[in-house]
């Protein structure tokens, strides 16, 4: 299982960032052309993306956001990939099935497509997206775009956005798809940024969408089983592995029922738990 509990944004413009991203311990990285790189910066930033997946080197999964089809830069960008191998690729401002495609055709074989939720008409046709099909792996909301179109006023428990994360979720679970909450502007607030993440994990987002490598540990932890999680899913499995339990669909498992349900999620928790246990350490390599 790969986990993506922290999805790190870097601007591809700055090597130095580049560099610092190879031995960080998030999940996976995204070298960013669109919003994190000035216009007249561009094809300086398109330049060092090359660069950078062609020495290769990351510990996370790579990842490449490039600049939307109906910009001056999205062609150029997409054709820059062809022959290298980002692990995925993300676009932004997706708002139709059919600009899923047109993306996705112009991908390296093999390479994931990421997409961002950011726009009122995207959430509106969220199912429509979410199932356009292979190579689609994840939905990312971008709480920023969104939020500003919107007219939304996000204070620390982002009432305002629960439906759309829900929906955003639901969305995803229901065509396979990965989902990855969107960032914290405020850097420096670890409050905010721990709140966030666990109510992200409460709505059932896999990891969250990360600005700064300080970020990192927090996202980690809380998108990790806790010991507690871990426990109980191990009772589950066990209880139902008895010969008590053969042939029903629902046990009392300490003071509870459980069905085969809980089962099915209990070992999806055990997964996730198994490939926390082999990540790299907390902290930057």
């Amino acid at each position: 299982m790969q986990l993506s509990r922290s999805v790190l944004y870097l601007p591809a413009s700055n090597p130095r960032a580049i560099e610092k991203a190879r031995g960080l311990n998030a999940d996976a990285v995204i070298l960013d052309l669109e919003d994190a790189v000035a216009p007249d910066a561009k094809a300086e930033a398109r330049q060092a993306a090359v660069a950078g997946l062609t020495a290769g080197g990351f510990a996370p999964r790579v990842g490449v956001r490039v600049n939307g089809l109906d910009t001056p830069w999205g062609a150029d960008d997409l054709a820059a990939l062809a022959g290298l191998t980002p692990d995925f690729v993300v676009a932004p401002k997706i708002e139709s099935p059919e600009a899923v495609r047109e993306v996705a055709a112009r991908l390296p074989a093999g390479v994931a497509l990421w997409i961002m939720v950011e726009t009122p008409l995207s959430v509106l046709r969220l199912d429509a997206i979410a199932g356009a099909g292979a190579p689609l792996a994840a939905l990312m909301l971008g709480v920023n775009d969104f939020g500003e179109r919107m007219n939304l006023i996000l204070d620390t428990d982002r009432e305002p956005l629960k439906p759309w994360l829900a929906a955003v979720v639901a969305a995803a679970r229901g065509h396979g798809l990965l989902a990855i909450d969107g960032v914290v502007n405020a850097t420096d607030d670890a409050d905010r940024l721990a709140a966030e993440c666990r109510q992200g994990r409460a709505f059932g987002f896999d990891g969250k969408s990360l600005i700064h490598p300080a970020q990192i540990d927090a996202a980690n932890a809380a998108f990790s089983p806790s010991p507690d999680e871990v426990a109980r899913a191990r009772e589950i499995v066990a209880a139902f592995a008895s010969a008590d339990a053969a042939g029903k669909g629902a046990i009392r498992v300490g003071y509870r029922m459980v069905e085969r349900l809980h089962l099915d999620a209990a070992r999806r928790l055990l997964d996730r738990h198994a490939a926390v246990s082999t990540s790299p350490p907390d902290g930057p390599i």
